[in-house]
């Protein structure tokens, strides 16, 4: 492909272009997950400092991974509307300011973490950076197993967060971890099903079976979701958290099971637009409903 002529922009434009390629929100949301984790796992002896740095580090190596993504497919995001305006694309970042960035940041999150965690929660954030950035990455244009393997390092920060309050993984930090890891495929594949028309232009293969947006892609969003139903409930059966959190986790899970069933019957782009939603709405509720319950 051609490649992309590097503009000239001014310093603050270059900041708002850093900005825009750590994908702030997205980072921030791995940055919560971990601190939910950690909060969850501390049992009321919570250590802010060490909290703190648990969560810059976080928000670091997932900016960092996020970074690496867009460099790898950083032609492919030309090709797409929803894409094509980032700042590789658009020639406004050079991919060495783009590789340089990303390896000055992901080094100093992972030199928190070694520094203020332990050596099971650095491992596990390697892991996450490598499985997102090298293996998710390229997985999306072989076929729907990329987002298996999407939904691993996806689940991994209110892991890591647990790790590194506890320094081991029970069955409790398997529980928060399945919780995320399930919600990432009706999440992944409502976006998918809204962005076919762009992922077919870049050859990415997310949406499950045949790949169409068809019944069985419905049908497929549905089960999945219909598993968070059970799954949220495992924190109050094992007394991690109270029933209170477990009813509301219960509420939303009906709630957003509710929303398949549209796009089952339609298969619009509004049932799949309120699907995507849905999952922003749901995992922040239920996590948050965990720690006031626990609190």
């Amino acid at each position: 492909m051609q490649a992309v002529s590097v503009v000239n922009i001014c310093f603050s434009e270059r900041i708002r272009c850093y900005y825009e390629l750590v994908k702030f929100r997205l980072s921030f949301t791995v940055a919560f997950s971990c601190g939910f984790g950690y909060l969850l796992g501390a049992r009321g002896s919570i250590e802010w400092m060490h909290f703190g740095w648990l969560v810059q580090g976080g928000f670091l190596i997932s900016g960092s991974s996020i970074v690496i993504n867009q460099i790898i497919e950083k032609d492919f995001d030309k090709i797409m509307k929803r894409t094509q305006n980032r700042p590789l694309p658009t020639g406004r970042l050079s991919v060495l300011e783009a590789k340089i960035f990303s390896l000055s940041i992901g080094s100093l999150g992972l030199l928190i973490l070694i520094a203020q965690t332990n050596i099971l929660t650095v491992t596990l954030s390697i892991l996450s950076m490598v499985l997102y950035s090298f293996v998710y990455t390229p997985l999306k244009r072989v076929g729907p197993i990329a987002v298996f393997v999407g939904a691993i390092p996806g689940a991994l920060p209110p892991l890591l967060g647990w790790v590194a309050a506890t320094g081991s993984i029970s069955h409790e930090a398997l529980i928060i971890f399945g919780i995320q890891f399930i919600w990432q495929f009706p999440h992944f594949w409502a976006i998918a099903w809204l962005a076919d028309e762009d992922y077919k232009k870049a050859g990415f293969k997310l949406l499950p079976g045949g790949g169409k947006q068809d019944l069985n892609t419905a049908i497929n969003i549905m089960i999945y979701t219909l598993f968070l139903l059970p799954l949220g409930l495992l924190p109050t059966y094992f007394g991690l958290v109270g029933i209170t959190s477990g009813v509301v986790a219960t509420i939303c899970g009906v709630l957003f099971l509710s929303q398949t069933f549209s796009l089952m019957k339609d298969y619009s782009r509004k049932s799949a637009l309120r699907i995507m939603y849905g999952s922003f709405i749901y995992l922040p509720i239920v996590q948050i409903a965990f720690l006031i319950d626990k609190i």
